[in-house]
């Protein structure tokens, strides 16, 4: 093949190049789509593309209705796979990565004398309720950002509510368990809904 063959076939590359990009941008300048803002065709029974599937609600769940179900046993089996490595549990045991944790719930946070807890732990103080260890293994880092727990944590809701209860049990008096709150009573016949007040106009 000579040379001129050959720089026939560039060529003709070069040009098909240089016409592909120029029709991109004439079709550019000549075209202006608009986005609809709802579908153009309905169809009946199906929600309309501009809504929203439903929030999921972040964070765990309320801890005190699965404590009824909860099993110490099995919440003993999830510790010793998931934390034993770095905290100890029986009493007066000394620490380990993390402090030891008999009697925790019920107790205040960073209790362990001579442990050195992260500064967001000992900002957070007060005490260690059912809800606030519900929190703390659902996610330690929302609950205490900068925690050096290097724990993702617990999310499933019932081998959340089990590892808390064997926590409840490592003490010589356990815990009550926490109080379920009543769902909003439903209107009865005796008592009816309360209706709006009239504005008195006829």
């Amino acid at each position: 093949m000579d040379s001129l063959a050959v720089n026939k076939g560039l060529a003709a590359i070069l040009v098909a190049g240089i016409v592909y990009s120029l029709s991109g941008l004439v079709a550019e300048m000549l075209v202006h789509p608009e986005e609809l803002k709802e579908s153009a065709i309905k169809i009946e029974g199906m929600p309309a593309a501009t809504e929203s599937a439903p929030a999921k609600p972040e964070g765990p769940a309320p801890i005190a209705p699965l404590m009824a179900a909860a099993s110490a046993e099995r919440g003993k089996a999830d510790v010793q796979k998931l934390c034993s490595v770095c905290h100890s549990f029986g009493e007066g045991e000394p620490a380990k990565i993390g402090p030891n944790l008999y009697g925790i719930l019920g107790d205040k946070r960073a209790h362990m004398a001579g442990f050195d807890y992260s500064d967001g732990l000992k900002k957070l103080g007060g005490t260690w309720d059912y809800e606030g260890l519900n929190h703390w293994l659902y996610d330690p880092r929302s609950l205490v950002p900068g925690t050096r727990m290097a724990f993702a944590g617990i999310k499933n809701d019932a081998e959340r509510a089990d590892v808390i209860a064997y926590l409840r049990s490592l003490a010589k008096t356990p815990e009550p368990l926490p109080k379920v709150e009543p769902a909003a009573a439903a209107p009865t016949a005796e008592k009816p809904a309360e209706k709006p007040a009239e504005s008195g106009k006829p």
